[in-house]
């Protein structure tokens, strides 16, 4: 029986990752830019314990639904096969903020199961390969690998779509203010929805523009120039929540308070103050800021009715063991 604790962040990406070129390998149809969130997290501990005769799924201290629990159990197959291994494991997950919401659970969940599953093995990866496995889980989970700010290559293969830091954590000192409109664990999940993204006519338009939006927004962080940065991540959200709304069959993650945050963000900024939004598959808003905003974006926020609360991240660093 051998044991190892894992810490990874969720990430909230800024160049959206929609939509897969394979399904299968999970190889994006763009690549995306994303900054992990310190502040919150999940933590996992895998056990590969040979007593076991199938693998075993705790969520929040809860036993994992059998889809869950289905979801784990594929990605270790494809950690045995790697790792050169039979056993079975035991997992034991906990995350810091809801779950399903649209605050990439996923993303830092299959992180923290990767990292920690290789190291119970006795093994050491690089942090690309790491990046490779963790995408076989979650592709938004490639990204909460590495530390700051992260790159996610597209790719036609499966060794060469991998995540890379591009500026680190204390680059720049931006504050994610998350406006929780609903806790709820969404209808459709995110895996649904990448496999349906083609079937919208806006997808290709889309994806056509990433890699042009992709470089402003990285040349905007490596110059902290928030204007900039504002705009195409805006746009880049909203483009994403419109190849969803106009899949087969459509998907509506915003609420009536999702829309009215944005509209008052967009107001907020025209008189002054540094802040945009971003939104992954689910209602609620990360209103990211530069640090001495913040204050003011929460106090905004907190006029606002229908918003049950508000989380907040600073940039954060990698995925990492705890414990072995």
């Amino acid at each position: 029986m051998t044991t190892a604790t894992a810490r990874a962040h969720p990430n909230i990406a800024f160049i959206k990752y929609w939509g897969n070129r394979n399904n299968t390998l999970r190889l994006p149809a763009n690549s995306s830019l994303s900054m992990n969130l310190a502040g919150l997290h999940t933590e996992t501990t895998v056990t590969w314990d040979d007593s076991l005769s199938a693998d075993t799924l705790s969520l929040n201290s809860e036993t994992a639904s059998q889809p869950a629990l289905e979801r784990v159990a594929f990605h270790l197959d494809y950690l045995r096969d790697r790792l050169g291994i039979s056993t079975y494991a035991s997992v034991e997950s906990h995350n810091t903020f809801p779950t399903g919401t649209g605050i990439a659970s996923s993303a830092s969940a299959f992180a923290a199961l990767t990292l920690a599953a290789v190291v119970a093995a006795g093994q050491e990866l690089t942090e690309r390969e790491l990046t490779t496995l963790a995408r076989l889980g979650s592709g938004s989970a490639s990204r909460s690998i590495p530390a700051g700010f992260v790159e996610w290559y597209t790719a036609n293969t499966h060794e060469d779509s991998y995540a890379k830091t591009i500026a680190p954590a204390d680059h720049w000192d931006l504050v994610d203010l998350i406006a929780i409109v609903s806790d709820q664990h969404k209808r459709t999940t995110s895996s649904s929805g990448h496999t349906t993204a083609q079937t919208s006519d806006l997808q290709d338009a889309r994806v056509d523009g990433a890699q042009a939006r992709l470089d402003t927004v990285r040349q905007a962080i490596l110059d902290r120039d928030f204007p900039t940065f504002a705009d195409v991540v805006e746009e880049d959200s909203n483009l994403m929540h419109a190849v969803m709304m106009t899949s087969k069959p459509p998907l509506f993650y915003w609420k009536p308070t999702t829309l009215t945050i944005m509209e008052e963000i967009r107001a907020w900024r025209s008189e002054g103050l540094n802040v945009c939004y971003t939104l992954d598959a689910g209602p609620n808003v990360h209103c990211i800021c530069v640090r001495e905003d913040a204050p003011a974006v929460r106090e905004h926020l907190e006029k606002l009715s229908g918003i049950l609360e508000i989380k907040e991240a600073t940039v954060g660093g990698s995925a990492h063991i705890l414990a072995k």
